[in-house]
């Protein structure tokens, strides 16, 4: 091989390398997906669900974003023994899940329409809390749920 040569292969190496972030960076995000990703996932797979029902105004849900799903030990866990969904719970989408179809049939009637997928999920006594955490089982039952800011420390302990 000429000079041209090694340096065209080191070119495209080191362009490769900086459009590439490293294994460690992409092992602290969380992998998050749709429902209807969900219920693709599970068919092949079954595994534990964790849903994340946020809202846009919600402080606590902006501060779970930036401290704790950023948190390299709470993205590995959910990415390993979890499907991890986030959902806006104010959401004016569609959702095809289960051969039903959930809709906010709440927009124009409520100040803060809550999606039924929220509703069904994620109240509690009767009303919408921001942010609000649930856990379920492999077939899709509700184990656990948390309608409150979660510390990494507290999520952790919750989710192992």
């Amino acid at each position: 091989m000429n000079r041209r040569s090694y340096i065209a292969i080191g070119i495209t190496l080191f362009i490769m390398l900086s459009l590439c972030p490293p294994a460690s960076a992409q092992n602290d995000k969380v992998h998050w997906l749709t429902f209807e990703q969900l219920e693709d996932s599970l068919a092949v797979k079954p595994k534990q669900v964790f849903i994340d029902f946020y809202t846009d105004w919600c402080a606590y849900c902006r501060k779970m974003d930036r401290l704790v799903f950023t948190n390299s030990e709470i993205a590995a866990l959910l990415n390993s023994d979890y499907y991890a969904v986030r959902f806006n719970a104010e959401s004016d989408s569609a959702i095809n899940f289960g051969s039903r179809q959930f809709v906010n049939d709440q927009i124009g009637r409520s100040r803060s329409p809550i999606h039924q997928i929220a509703q069904l999920l994620a109240l509690r006594d009767g009303h919408f809390v921001a942010p609000t955490l649930v856990v379920l089982d492999e077939t899709f039952r509700v184990t656990a749920r948390y309608f409150e800011y979660m510390s990494s420390r507290r999520l952790l302990a919750a989710l192992q």
